[in-house]
């Protein structure tokens, strides 16, 4: 038995998008049929039913309103599905049998354009990635807001490297080509951060015309003469987002080209220890991150632009100051940054308003809202003319107020128009003569309608007597029916109700047909005119997002000053040095937390004494000091104002981090283990120029072991890569490298020690720990007195066991049971080997390393 047309021509569209879910258009509904409607159902939580489909059973079927599909479909993309959305391409009422339907979108986690469904501060990337060998090419774009970064990466074998920079811009959603899904860890990685990853070649060859056609550039103009797998992978993403948006990109229209000595490094281990924009401990929220204190931006754009910022410190000292300049200026004029500030406050999301122009879902309300942005930026403009730093000056010369978009706006679309474009009351009066007579001939004709309704009650005297309308019987007259026998001979009855009679007369139709003509005329031609002005407007789109560019510049800079002086920051100087002096520095985001004053340290290290070994008890803050110190970098380098009394910084070109224990997404090695991982990726990686932090190395493992691999990496250090290192340990002995380490200088936390009790200063002061107060700590920590006293007993039999009390280090800190050394020291002593067998002998060595072996634990 054949199935219906209308189920064939689903067959027929559906085989073309067997990996999505198909909203097929019918009516006032998205329909999805057989797998798609018990996938939808159970995911969207909707009903299950059945459609006759001209089989002996129905096809299983689940819809939803296509006024609320935006709802459905995000919901769907996501939990990692593609949606084709399948739009009637004709009126059904005029169309000649089946009406003609295709797919005009396909929707994915990285091509989502519903503005509701991203979150407005951060960006939304698409990763095209192409593979060759240990080549790789990477191409992100945010297809909302236009942005667009390629780069290239050559002869890597480390796939932390490649996972580092997927990290850095987490995008939503990866496609790759064949060749790097042979990368199994990493693809099972990329799936455990609920990526969306999915195989996509591209055979296509012709790359420079595709590339030129849309940028209207050649490569070498682009910045990718030569750089074939980062053409790959731009081509690519370009081929697939045509695929699915079948539109032309034109919010595409330029791209970024970058390397990995474009800006610092920071890996992903970096940026989870430091709580840079993401932190662990809050669910990866905002919350309690250097991005959460910094950020006052009042824009959408200036929030994306501020995350960019700080994921990217810069390290062209020339860029730097150009920011800080800006900054330091606004930093000295509060009414002039807290009127630019308001006046920023009143800009909506241009990037992302200027897309929707691009596909369409651009409606009159929308519009507006460009406009309301632009009306502000002649004042903007106004307000950062008197400023003399390079940086606001060329913002100020560069920034279009884009009048004739503005006056386009104006004079075309009402101040309160409809939602909906395709329901008219949209253009102004005046702006289209053909508008106004039809307006005008829909508003007589319902004049026309008001005065008959007081002229019949008149005239037959019937008080209950209306004019009412529905899109069914259209204008008629409704009678009540205890005044039907006054009913006019004229009337013609058209319906009967309970209580009523409805009639109709000819003038009365005569006149329903101009008001309704000249009413359907006008929503048509209202909708006409209006895509003509949204035509206009995005062929402007490059200087809508220029402008867009310049106001989020604006708003960082307002925001990094205004947050200077609320937190006392001071300005940084930055130089290409390989100093860093920082007096009274502050960690930027605990102080805004603390409930007590907090202590500020100083910290100087340079090229002569660039490694500090920081010792001092658990809990003293040495962790804080570290990282409060590589956030100061960060920011200054960032071209923000810095928590100190001042600070001079040398560029830095890395910042590594090695802090607690952090887990290993590509294998399930031991935390020893990763950590020796990690610290060789470091050692590997760093430069002179780098800043290294590196909390408690070797404490995985037994204590001399872990000894020598953390006095043996700081000789590294020292002799090899002369890094400014900032090594916080437990083992003491490491102290007694100052001495034979020119470039060492020992430092600790100082502790008020009384009766017992101590009292962290969480001060900075030279020199090592004279002891390591774990006892204390414990006490601090809550630990039952019981446990306490025990302790003690233990450490006093430890310090006396050879009659004398030990000089306390690393060895005994951590080694506790090393008194019973010496009970085996005499048991071999006493060892009669002159009266034990061969099988003897073995059973006992066998004992002897058991025993050996724990004591090594």
């Amino acid at each position: 038995m054949p199935y219906t047309p209308m189920m064939e021509q689903y067959f027929k569209i559906k085989e073309k998008y067997k990996d999505s879910i198909l909203f097929f258009r019918i009516g006032d509904f998205y329909e999805m049929f057989f797998d798609d409607a018990i996938i939808a159902a159970k995911e969207l939580e909707i009903v299950l039913t059945g459609k006759d489909c001209g089989q002996d059973e129905r096809a299983p079927m689940a819809g939803v309103p296509f006024h609320a599909a935006d709802f459905y479909i995000d919901k769907l993309v996501k939990k990692g599905y593609k949606v084709a959305i399948c739009e009637q391409l004709e009126d059904p009422a005029s169309a000649k049998g089946l009406v003609d339907r295709d797919v005009i979108r396909v929707f994915t986690p990285g091509t989502v354009i519903n503005t509701n469904s991203i979150e407005e501060k951060s960006n939304n990337y698409l990763l095209s990635i192409f593979k060759d060998e240990n080549n790789y090419g990477l191409s992100f774009v945010d297809v909302m807001t236009g942005d667009l970064f390629v780069t290239q990466i050559i002869k890597c074998d480390d796939i932390r490297k490649i996972y580092d920079e997927i990290m850095r811009y987490n995008p939503s959603e990866i496609i790759a080509n064949n060749d790097f899904f042979s990368l199994k860890k990493l693809v099972r990685v990329i799936n455990s951060s609920k990526i969306y990853i999915n195989k996509y070649e591209n055979n296509y060859q012709d790359f420079e015309s595709i590339i030129s056609n849309q940028f209207n550039k050649s490569l070498n103009e682009l910045g990718l003469e030569g750089k074939n797998y980062a053409i790959k992978s731009l081509t690519t993403v370009l081929i697939y987002l045509k695929e699915l948006q079948k539109v032309q990109l034109s919010q595409l229209n330029n791209l970024t080209y970058y390397e990995d000595n474009s800006f610092m490094l920071l890996d992903n281990n970096t940026i989870k220890n430091l709580e840079i924009v993401q932190s662990p401990n809050r669910n990866n929220s905002r919350d309690g991150t250097l991005l959460s204190v910094l950020d006052q931006t009042v824009t959408p754009m200036g929030g994306r632009l501020l995350k960019r910022w700080i994921e990217e410190p810069l390290i062209d000292i020339e860029k730097i100051n150009l920011r800080l300049d800006s900054v330091d200026e606004l930093f000295n004029d509060f009414k002039g940054r807290s009127d630019l500030r308001n006046a920023l406050k009143g800009i909506y999301d241009l990037e992302r308003l200027s897309s929707k122009l691009v596909y369409q879902n651009i409606n009159a309300k929308d519009l507006l809202s460009i406009k309301v942005s632009i009306e502000r930026l002649p004042k903007i403009k106004d307000l950062i003319s008197k400023y003399n730093s390079i940086y606001l000056k060329e913002i100020f010369l560069k920034l279009d107020t884009l009048q004739d978009i503005y006056d386009l706006i104006d004079k075309s679309i009402k101040d309160e128009p409809s939602t909906s474009v395709k329901e008219g009351n949209i253009i102004k009066d005046g702006f289209d003569k053909n508008v106004d007579e039809l307006r005008k001939a829909a508003t007589n004709g319902k004049s026309w309608i008001t005065n008959l309704e007081l002229n019949e009650k008149e005239r037959t005297g019937i008080k209950t007597l209306k004019v009412g309308y529905n899109k069914v019987f259209g204008y008629f007259i409704e009678v009540s029916k205890s005044y039907i026998s006054s009913v006019p001979q004229n009337y013609i009855r058209k319906q009967t109700l309970a209580n009523a009679e409805r009639y109709i007369t000819p003038e009365l139709k005569e006149i329903e047909e101009k008001i309704l003509g000249a009413e359907t005329k006008l929503v048509e031609l209202e909708y006409e005119i209006f895509n003509g002005i949204r035509e206009q407007i995005k062929n402007e789109i490059n200087r809508i997002q220029m402008t867009s560019k310049y106001i989020a510049v604006l708003d960082v800079l307002t925001s990094l000053a205004m947050v200077a002086e609320s937190n006392n920051y001071v300005k940084p100087i930055v130089n290409d040095g390989d100093r860093i002096l920082i007096k009274d520095g502050r960690h930027p985001v605990i102080e805004t937390i603390v409930d007590d004053s907090f202590i500020s340290n100083d910290i100087e290290i340079d090229e002569k004494k660039p490694i500090m070994i920081i010792t001092g008890p658990n809990m003293a803050g040495k962790s804080t000091y570290m990282r409060q110190v590589a956030l100061i970098v960060l920011m200054a380098q960032v071209g923000s104002f810095v928590p100190a009394s001042y600070a001079e910084i040398g560029i830095v070109d890395r910042i590594f981090t090695r802090v607690g224990a952090s887990d290993d997404l590509f294998s399930g090695q031991s935390t020893f283990m990763v950590e020796m991982n990690e610290v060789s990726v470091i050692l590997n990686s760093a430069t002179q120029k780098s800043l290294i932090i590196l909390d408690e190395v070797g404490r995985g493992t037994s204590t001399y072991d872990g000894m020598s691999i953390a006095c043996a990496i700081l000789e590294y250090i020292h002799d090899k890569i002369k890094a400014k290192t900032m090594f916080a340990t437990h083992y003491h002995e490491l102290t007694k490298l100052e001495n034979q380490l020119n470039g060492i200088k020992n430092y600790n936390i100082s502790v008020d020690e009384t009766n017992d009790e101590i009292i962290f200063l969480r001060k900075i002061i030279p020199g090592s720990a004279d002891k390591s107060y774990g006892i204390q700590v414990a006490k601090l920590a809550g630990l039952p007195n019981d446990v306490i006293d025990n302790a003690k007993k233990i450490l006093n039999s430890l310090e006396n066991s050879n009659g004398e009390v030990a000089v306390e280090t690393a060895a005994t800190q951590m080694d506790i049971f090393s008194f019973e050394k010496d009970a085996l020291i005499a048991e071999i002593a006493d060892l009669d080997i002159e009266n034990i067998t061969p099988i003897q002998a073995l059973n006992y060595l066998y004992g002897l390393k058991k025993k050996a072996l724990s004591l090594r634990m």
